[in-house]
């Protein structure tokens, strides 16, 4: 097995400490009356809480006598990301064979460790499908992380083996297994199903109930060498990706070339898998026509028998070769998942309360690393449509939204007096994103009034004050809401700054002196600020260069501010950069990165 361990003064400075907390004091003030301040957060690019579900009972010797849905497991957890994903394994008879908890990937080892258990996986007699279900819901509800896409990968025959000594019947197990399901379903844990069928023997309709009652999905295949080829959709599925098939090729003992495509700069990680029955040779070029070694500092190996997994981490935008050898006559399948760091976001509506014939202007905009997406080719490239509910008859309308910007944009007219659910829908061939939904209600009780119900007379001490008082209050209120909002505004002006020009980025290894051939990173995709280590595809080893961080001047300048231990040089000299140190264009500085005795070289062009 080769693997790669990824190494890795005064009353300026009082009002602007007083914008927090005045705008805090205005959002506790506003917030039920407006609709979409959710919207404000942006959550990291989601991880995967998996644990892998497997009969392990005398009757895989015939549905899987070869044990393929071992090395099926193990291309799946190759498919994770290098680093975050959590990975469980249950392997069940008619009790607990085998358990492996919650395991965080953190590097090369951990996945090494997980396959070498999986290696480690024996049969036994007898099978009782429930106890491996109850089992994988338990290993979830003990360790799965909040903030993660939970679930199940079930990998079986579907039938069920009771041993007569103990007296189990197919009535307690179903019971055993509804409660499983139901907990399942109610925790949000889907189960995805593999019918193993190499003996003609599945019972596929017992599978396929377990994942339609928990919202995932069932797959079947007579011949086990289909099995990395579902994990893959499955993976795909769960992460609202699109398997793109880059091409099929029979080997003929010579290289043979395929182009494989990174549309944009917000990809991740590019996972291709290369299955075939005969072991294969892999070269690959950059798309600069560089060779790449495989595998290297940011492209991850990993082979099986069955299969070989490249995966590239952060990779640069534009066609890559890959060549392949394979044994003469022997088919090779090529299939390409990207991890993207993509999330679609619907823009704050101006209310939630909406009248019969009311038309909404929709904007919805994508996110990467937090930061709004304002390449325009990148909306271009996908199909965006609003999915209106009306959530009193269930139906659900579809309408195109235009992309001939950086924004997916349109209009829904309310044509009755309902509550309804938007939700935007963008794809391309390789994945598809969904934002949040947001209610808005048409309905005639709450029409123009922004959810607010009128308040019953009462006693008001403010009743009682003179008409002059009140214009007081009321004068008031309207200052210091002006006040808030020109500080919101400033506040957002500055978070959203554009930035112009490139940054042509070099790495200099100081043990051998070799240099990185020369990058150019476009900058009009930040806003607000942006990090070096950003700029650097977010190499683990070079993490350190975090503490210097980029934000747009005046005149197209660009400020650079670093962080304590971090050396920066502009001809030759040292640079004090903790203050902010401009560069104008054509500007050079080296950044000495002390942790991995590597400098990273700077060249700023407008």
């Amino acid at each position: 097995m080769l693997h790669n361990d990824h190494r890795r003064k005064t009353s300026k400075i009082v009002f602007w400490r007083l914008i927090p907390a005045l705008l805090l004091t205005l959002c506790i003030a506003v917030a039920p009356l407006g609709a979409g301040l959710a919207h404000a957060a942006t959550p990291a690019p989601s991880h995967i809480d998996a644990v892998l579900l497997i009969d392990v009972s005398n009757s895989m010797n015939k549905s899987d006598k070869n044990k393929i849905a071992n090395e099926a497991m193990k291309m799946f957890i190759d498919m994770l990301s290098a680093q975050g994903d959590k990975v469980g394994i249950v392997a069940y008879t008619d009790k607990v064979q085998r358990e492996k908890a919650l395991l965080q990937i953190n590097s090369a080892t951990d996945k090494q460790d997980l396959k070498d258990f999986i290696d480690g996986l024996d049969r036994g007699a007898y099978t009782d499908i429930a106890v491996g279900v109850k089992e994988a819901v338990k290993v979830l509800q003990n360790g799965s992380d909040p903030s993660h896409e939970p679930l199940i990968v079930m990998l079986a025959d579907g039938n069920n083996d009771f041993n007569k000594a103990t007296g189990r019947t197919q009535s307690q197990s179903d019971q055993e297994l509804n409660t499983a399901l139901d907990e399942a379903k109610k925790s949000g844990y889907p189960i995805y199903t593999i019918g193993l069928n190499a003996d003609g023997k599945l019972n596929k309709q017992s599978l396929a109930d377990l994942s339609t009652k928990t919202g995932g999905k069932a797959f079947s295949t007579d011949s086990a060498d289909d099995l990395p080829q579902i994990l893959s959709e499955i993976f795909a599925s769960h992460l609202k990706l699109k398997i793109v098939p880059v091409q099929s090729i029979t080997g003929n003992g010579s290289f043979q070339e395929v182009t494989v495509n990174v549309p944009n700069a917000s990809v991740l990680e590019a996972n291709i898998s290369i299955m075939s029955s005969q072991p294969v040779t892999a070269k690959l070029k950059d798309p600069t026509g560089k060779e790449v070694a495989i595998p290297s500092g940011d492209v991850l190996l990993s082979k099986s028998k069955t299969y070989s997994l490249i995966k590239l981490l952060s990779p640069q935008q534009g066609d890559w070769k890959l060549q392949i050898k394979g044994v003469p006559k022997d088919k090779i399948d090529i299939n390409l998942v990207f991890n993207y760091d993509l999330e679609l976001k619907i823009d704050a509506l101006p209310s939630a309360s909406y009248k019969k014939g009311d038309k909404i202007d929709i904007a919805s905009h994508l996110f990467s690393n937090g930061t709004q997406v304002t390449l325009s080719n990148l909306y271009q490239n996908m199909k965006a449509v609003l999915l209106a509910k009306d959530l009193d008859t269930g139906t659900t309308e579809e309408i195109p939204l235009d992309n001939t910007g950086d924004v997916f944009k349109g209009t829904f007219e309310v044509k009755e007096s309902h509550d309804y659910e938007l939700k935007v829908r963008a794809e391309e061939r390789s994945f598809y994103r969904e934002s949040d939904p947001v209610t808005v209600s048409a309905k005639k009780s709450t029409a123009g009034t922004g959810g607010a119900t009128a308040a019953p007379e009462s006693s008001n001490p403010l009743a009682d004050k003179p008409k002059s008082m009140t214009l007081y209050y009321i004068i008031g209120g309207i200052v210091l809401l002006l006040a808030a909002g020109v500080a919101l505004w400033l506040l957002r002006k500055q978070a959203t700054r554009g930035f112009t020009g490139q940054i042509v980025i070099e790495v200099r290894d100081e043990n051998t002196g070799e240099k990185t051939y020369p990058q150019y990173k476009k900058l009009a995709a930040f806003r607000g600020k942006f990090n070096l280590h950003q700029l650097l595809q977010l190499a683990p080893e070079l993490k350190e260069s975090e503490k210097l961080v980029f934000t747009p001047g005046k005149n197209d300048r660009l400020l650079l501010r670093s962080g304590e231990g971090i050396t920066v040089e502009r001809s030759g000299r040292a640079a004090d950069a903790s203050r902010g140190l401009e560069l104008k264009s054509g500007d050079r500085v080296s950044v000495s990165l002390h942790s991995v005795d590597k400098t990273i070289l700077l060249e700023y062009l407008v």
